[in-house]
């Protein structure tokens, strides 16, 4: 009789239940996508230091080049 009458009531500790379950599934999905996070995260910084050492490089090499003009008169 007793289940009868809890059954249309939600307790606190169905709720705890319910929220410990929800976490758990979130902290596999978390540890699940981890590795993919870490391979894209090392991926963006390779490709940013190398952007910038290309764009230095390409910036270098205007600045090394120097024009002599030559005027007679």
């Amino acid at each position: 009789m007793a289940a009868e009458e809890d059954r249309g009531r939600i307790s606190r500790d169905d709720i705890e239940a319910k929220l410990r379950e929800i976490r758990g599934e979130v902290d596999s999905t978390a540890q699940a996508a981890k590795p993919a996070m870490l391979a894209v995260a090392a991926v963006a910084v390779v490709a940013v230091v190398g952007a910038a050492y290309l764009l230095g490089r390409r910036k270098g090499k205007k600045k090394r080049s120097t024009v002599v003009e030559i005027v007679r008169v």
